[in-house]
């Protein structure tokens, strides 16, 4: 399987039954589109009946059979060890939200090629026709004897934390929700970077997330394991805190492990001396809040478009900004992170990937740019060729060391 970006665009796609052009069909996107993203390539040639009997039958015959009396051989000879599948019920699409499968393919068709341009997997887009918890994971336990790695993808929270732990109990290879871990290991990638350059310790930090669905949970549990001084969490009523009475399960387990310093009320409250504001919410924090936040602050604000605080105001006060966007200094993507780990965790088919192994991948990314920091440089550029080469060594390393690789 190759996911290579090529040219379909002929009168075969606009026939019978196509839907209509949009009024702006000429736009570049819509041009870019057209006919899919993506196309299945053969690895092997097939140009006469030496070939077809190698490729297909009688040869394929003989691999089957040896597949059959030792299951293992099946990554050997097949695509499953370097193939993962891209799984979405359309529910929490970019910043469109609940758009549904055939709405969403076009994002997973993009992130199968981010998986092979930027990581050499290979990776098959999967929108599913159902958004319910126990549907979703009993069709992708179905499926996975096929790939050799699962990638949750933009599937709305709460029912995305319980998937994903669902499959990784049944599963024995890779499930990773990206838009939790792989938001959580460019952050922490960026963070460190960002303390260094302002000549702090991550230990020395208190930091406030606005937002606490899927990026925020991850963001805040990986920080925590990567020694931050304290972190607090806000959703839209305020802090995350164990003295509020309408948390939800997930929430109330952020309550227990995060703000230390036990701060209640708002999260104009929260960033009162904050160090590090984390924003992956949307909407706006006024600039009076930002104006109290400590010196040489650390603003990473993720929301796309619009960012939580725009980088001319945040700029007035902040040491380093980040944000999700490409057209600004310091993007915090997701694609520095996710083609590196998977490429990491196949290569050495791990069974799963650990706390240990996305720790290893954030440290290995910061690695990248530590000696040419600057703030308007605490993260590499997705074009970066260092990046996947260093991600991938480093996961593959950790995942030998915890004990989750079989070769």
């Amino acid at each position: 399987m190759a996911a290579e970006i090529v040219n379909p665009r002929s009168d075969s796609n606009t026939g019978a039954g196509a839907g209509s052009a949009p009024d702006d069909a000429f736009d570049p996107a819509f041009a870019l589109h057209r006919g899919g993203k993506m196309a299945i390539q053969a690895t092997v040639p097939v140009r006469n009946k030496d070939d077809l009997s190698l490729a297909y039958t009688p040869g394929v015959a003989k691999v089957c059979s040896a597949i059959a009396e030792q299951p293992a051989l099946v990554d050997d000879y097949t695509w499953k060890s370097n193939v993962v599948a891209v799984v979405t019920d359309g529910t929490a699409v970019l910043g469109l939200g609940d758009i549904g499968p055939e709405a969403s393919l076009p994002v997973m068709e993009g992130k199968a090629i981010l998986f092979k341009q930027f990581g050499g997997v290979d990776a098959v887009p999967i929108a599913l026709g159902t958004t319910d918890t126990d549907e979703i994971i009993e069709t992708v336990v179905r499926m996975a004897p096929s790939f050799g790695g699962i990638n949750l993808e933009d599937i709305s929270a709460p029912r995305c934390f319980e998937i994903e732990r669902r499959l990784q109990e049944r599963l024995d290879i890779p499930v990773f929700h990206d838009d939790q871990h792989g938001t959580a290991v460019v952050t922490l990638a960026a963070l460190r970077n960002a303390a260094k350059l302002t000549d702090r310790a991550l230990g020395q930090l208190r930091a406030v997330i606005s937002g606490a669905g899927a990026a925020g949970v991850a963001i805040a549990k990986i920080l925590i394991e990567a020694g931050i001084g304290d972190v607090a969490v806000c959703d839209r009523k305020g802090i995350v805190s164990a003295d509020r009475t309408d948390l939800t399960d997930v929430k109330r387990e952020v309550a227990g492990f995060t703000n230390k310093g036990g701060l209640t009320g708002s999260l104009e409250d929260a960033l009162d001396g904050a160090d590090v504001f984390i924003g992956v919410s949307g909407g706006t924090v006024p600039e009076e809040a930002v104006a109290k936040m400590a010196k040489e602050s650390l603003i990473f604000a993720m929301a796309n478009p619009t960012p939580e605080i725009h980088p001319d105001i945040a700029h007035r006060y902040a040491a380093v900004v980040a944000t999700g966007r490409s057209d600004y200094p310091n993007q915090i993507n997701n694609v520095l992170a996710f083609p590196g780990i998977f490429a990491g965790a196949m290569q050495v088919r791990a069974s799963q990937i650990t706390e240990g192994m996305k720790l290893a991948a954030a440290e290995a990314l910061a690695a990248v740019v530590a000696d040419e920091l600057s703030a308007d440089r605490v993260i590499p550029s997705p074009f970066d060729e260092r990046v996947a080469p260093a991600v991938t060594a480093a996961v593959a390393a950790a995942a030998r060391a915890e004990g989750v690789a079989r070769r």
